[in-house]
């Protein structure tokens, strides 16, 4: 592992400040291109695992969800990191992010487990339930699975956007009562507070994206609503034009929330922001499209020395693409390269 962390020291330089890539200092430029670079993927094949995270009753069965793990060695695996990645809206354990993040981290030593939301990554059928950005205990079960089953000894938890939200919640909840197994928890352009980022992507310049997460948001709902069709009614789709309207009329419903604004304000991370008691990092642009942290959360996080906060002018949504350095082998990568940083220092 020696070599591993002697180039991370190397790129220490590069992950200090964040300076955007050549052509791409505009907040969307940066959000559309960290999307859809495509990625050096060098893992070995993974070991799918089953996790139940909700517990069967007389009227539904049990939801699980999938996970993709890779670990190291035996003799090794419990004292080594262990790092929990979730991914974002719509995402999967297949995200690109997910993909970047999880090579470095396993060339660097960790054990990895990439760690699909309900329904997501094609699980449609392990779920009664919806997922929504509430859902940070399923986070605590997958952790305290891996945790029985292996002993291990350090976890560490990432999240992107509404997986950042996910993860940072569960920290909140957690609060001084938080496992020594959780060493650090990180989130990468978290949507802590809901209802205004989800306001903002119904703004003009971000309907693209929008109607993107929409339209995949609607499609997953009908293939629900034909493998439960008792539990969903697939008419409640039709004519829904904005995110905050899929929540209000199939969110809320379907997950015990009585409207979007209930939803986006019990689901939000931003309550919960000032009982944080673990190592923490959140890495913010200000220039993210959509996903807005408003300065009463500000307040709580820089109050909170548990939290360390980066914010940087560029870096859009999930991307903060720097020029990369082949000379050192630094892929421009920063985020990743910031966060693993963090992860090891805590780990």
């Amino acid at each position: 592992m020696s070599t591993t962390l002697e180039n991370i020291a190397e790129h220490a330089a590069h992950a200090t400040d964040f300076l955007p890539r050549r052509f791409l200092s505009n907040g969307h430029l940066q959000t559309i291109a960290g999307n859809y670079l495509s990625r050096v993927d060098d893992l070995p094949v993974a070991e799918a695992q089953l996790v139940e995270v909700s517990q069967a009753t007389e009227n539904q069965i049990a939801s699980q969800v999938l996970c993709k793990c890779h670990w190291q060695p035996e003799n090794v695996r419990a004292i080594r990191p262990t790092t929990i990645i979730v991914h974002g809206l719509e995402g999967s354990s297949d995200s690109q992010y997910v993909i970047g993040n999880s090579n470095k981290l396993w060339r660097a030593g960790c054990n990895i487990v990439r760690m699909n939301m309900r329904n997501c990554g094609g699980t449609e059928a392990l779920s009664p339930t919806l997922y929504h950005s509430g859902l940070s205990n399923d986070v605590l079960a997958v952790m305290i699975f891996f945790v029985a089953k292996y002993a291990l000894q350090s976890v560490s938890l990432i999240g992107y956007s509404m997986g950042g939200n996910l993860v940072l919640k569960l920290a909140g909840e957690l609060g001084t009562g938080v496992p020594p197994v959780l060493h650090s928890v990180i989130g990468v352009s978290p949507a802590v507070d809901l209802q205004p980022s989800a306001d903002a992507l119904h703004l003009p310049q971000n309907r693209l994206y929008e109607l993107k997460f929409l339209n995949n948001l609607l499609r997953r709902f009908r293939r629900k609503a034909m493998l439960f069709p008792r539990a969903y009614d697939r008419n409640r789709a039709t004519g829904i034009r904005s995110l905050r309207e899929f929540d209000d009329r199939i969110t809320a419903l379907y997950s015990g929330f009585t409207s979007a604004d209930d939803y986006y304000n019990r689901a939000a991370a931003s309550r919960l922001l000032s009982h944080i008691a673990v190592p923490t990092l959140i890495l913010n642009a200000l220039d993210d499209p959509f996903v807005r942290i408003t300065d009463e959360s500000r307040a709580k996080i820089k109050a909170n020395s548990h939290i360390a906060l980066k914010e940087s002018k560029h870096g859009g949504h999930c991307a903060f693409l720097a020029e990369p350095d082949e000379s050192s082998g630094y892929d421009g990568y920063w985020a990743e390269h910031t966060l693993l940083r963090f992860l090891l220092a805590h780990g």
